[in-house]
């Protein structure tokens, strides 16, 4: 059985945007000695919507870190409500695309290091709002899922607690921030190798050195 690349991360995250290309590659990598999943860590849950305009002031200034330190760059359409926040309609909520992630790693287990990227990308560049049904129909026919099974499974309680779990979990692994990056070599043996946003060449050789240390070397 390979280790177990987890990656910890939240869709409405602006560092984990930064890290989607780091973590692609890494995936890509190491595909052939770990297999890799993502998590997603609900960062936005609460009981009644909170604006955009909550976090708007903060983000102004954090975007242009997450720029500078990753050379991502986020799109106009995004920034728009960033700096009009009461103009904006945005409301927050982690929810329903950890509930897509859900629906997609069933489709494409394989590739949702790939799809939680392109989530991402939809709302930090594109600017799409995540807790619309819309923001997800440009994927569908990316990854060619038919949007009656899609949909269905996103307004479905069986999918939303398959999301809460993945909270739970993450709660579990005792993830405080995102992203986070973790190696599980065994039952109960996990190794923290990222704990917010880490330069490839560093994650690579943390990788590397929790391959060595349990014996797998090729």
């Amino acid at each position: 059985m390979k280790p177990l690349l987890i990656y910890c991360y939240d869709a409405w995250c602006g560092w984990c945007y930064g890290f989607s290309p780091v973590i692609k590659k890494i995936a890509e990598e190491y595909k052939d000695r770990v297999d890799a999943e993502v998590l997603s860590g609900g960062m936005i849950i609460t009981e009644k919507p909170v604006a955009i305009a909550a976090t708007a002031g903060y983000i102004q200034a954090a975007y242009k870190t997450v720029e500078e330190y990753t050379g991502i760059k986020f799109g106009k359409d995004y920034l728009w409500h960033i700096f009009h926040p009461e103009e904006s309609d945005w409301f927050p909520s982690s929810e329903k695309p950890a509930i897509a992630l859900c629906i997609f790693k069933e489709f494409y287990p394989e590739q949702e290091v790939v799809f939680a990227a392109d989530l991402q990308y939809a709302l930090h560049y594109e600017g799409r709002d995540l807790t619309d049904d819309e923001a997800y129909r440009h994927l569908l026919s990316k990854y060619n899922i038919k949007p009656e099974i899609f949909y269905e499974r996103l307004h479905s309680e069986a999918y939303k607690e398959k999301a809460y779990y993945e909270f739970a979990l993450v709660k579990q692994l005792q993830v405080t921030g995102y992203p986070a990056v973790l190696l599980q070599s065994g039952e109960s043996k996990f190794y923290l190798v990222a704990k917010g946003f880490t330069a490839y060449e560093t994650l690579s050789l943390r990788i590397e050195n929790v391959l060595k240390e349990i014996g797998i070397n090729t």
